[in-house]
C-alpha cells in the first residue's frame, strides 16, 4: 500500500502521545512500542513505512562469528535490502543483553537512505549512533554480538516489538519521547485528525499560559472556546 507523501509530511508534525490518542478513539491501544527510546533526541520526527526484522532465540551451534560470512545473513541482507525512506523495524524478543546492531551497520542503512531504526533490544556503538543524522531508537546501549542471544531469521515478515504489532508497510513514527506503529489503511485519516488535534493543544496551551481554566477548555465542552479556537486557528493559518 502506498501512502500519500502528504499524510508522511503531516504525520512530521504530530506527537506521538497525540496521534496515540487518535488511534486509541479507534481502538487500537498497543501501538506504541514500549521501553524504546531515541539513542539521541533529533528534533524532528521520524517518519516511514515499517520494513522489518525477526529474531529468535539463539540455538549455540547455529550462532557462530562465522556466520557473519554469510553475504545472505538476514541481519546484512535487510540493511541491504530495506528501501529508502523505510525504518527497519526490529523485533530483538526485548532483549538488550546482546546487540541488534552496531554504527557500522547503521551507517550503511543511513547511506542507503534509510529513514530510521528501531529495535526493542540494545544497538551497540550507541556514542556513535546518536551522532548520526538518521533516528535511532533502543531500549539501551549494549556491547555483546547478537550472536549470543539471538539469532535473525525473518526479514519482512509481522513481528512484535515492545509489545506492538508491526505489519510491513505500517507507518512509523517516532519522535523525542516514543515510538508509534499506525496501521496503513488508517495513516492519511488519523493524520488528518491529528493534525487538528495538534492545532487544539497548541491553541490549548497558548489560553493556558495566558491565565485560562482548563474546565471547559480542555476538553472543549464550552462552545465559546470552540469559536476562539476558529478565530484563533484563521488568525495562525493552522
Amino acid at each position: 500500500m502506498t501512502i500519500d507523501e502528504k499524510t508522511l509530511e503531516k504525520l512530521r508534525h504530530i506527537s506521538v502521545a497525540t496521534l496515540a490518542t487518535a488511534l486509541y478513539k479507534r481502538g487500537l491501544r498497543h501501538q506504541v512500542i514500549q521501553n524504546v527510546r531515541p539513542v539521541a533526541p533529533k528534533g524532528k520526527n521520524m517518519v516511514g513505512p515499517a520494513f522489518t526484522l525477526r529474531y529468535m532465540p539463539a540455538r549455540e551451534d547455529r550462532n557462530q562469528l562465522v556466520e557473519f560470512r554469510n553475504p545472505k545473513h538476514p541481519q546484512r541482507h535487510a540493511i541491504e535490502t530495506c528501501p529508502p525512506g523505510h525504518v527497519l523495524v526490529m523485533d530483538s524478543r526485548g532483549k538488550a543483553e546482546a546487540a541488534s546492531a552496531g554504527d557500522i551497520l547503521i551507517t550503511r542503512l543511513m547511506v542507503r537512505g534509510g529513514a530510521g531504526i528501531v529495535t526493542d533490544g540494545g544497538f551497540r556503538d550507541a556514542m556513535q549512533i546518536g551522532k548520526m543524522e538518521m533516528p535511532a531508537y533502543h531500549q539501551r546501549p549494549s556491547s555483546p554480538t547478537n550472536l549470543t542471544i539471538n539469532e535473525a531469521i525473518e526479514i519482512n515478515g509481522p513481528i512484535g516489538c515492545g509489545d506492538a504489532p508491526v505489519f510491513p508497510g505500517d507507518i512509523v513514527v517516532g519522535d523525542d519521547d516514543s515510538v508509534i506503529i499506525i496501521p496503513a489503511h488508517l495513516a492519511d485519516e488519523v493524520a488528518d485528525e491529528a493534525t487538528d488535534m495538534t492545532a487544539y493543544g497548541d491553541f490549548v496551551v497558548e489560553q493556558v499560559r495566558d491565565g485560562a481554566t482548563i474546565i471547559g477548555l480542555y476538553p472543549a465542552t464550552d462552545e465559546d472556546n470552540l469559536e476562539k479556537f476558529a478565530q484563533w486557528r484563521k488568525r495562525n493559518n493552522r
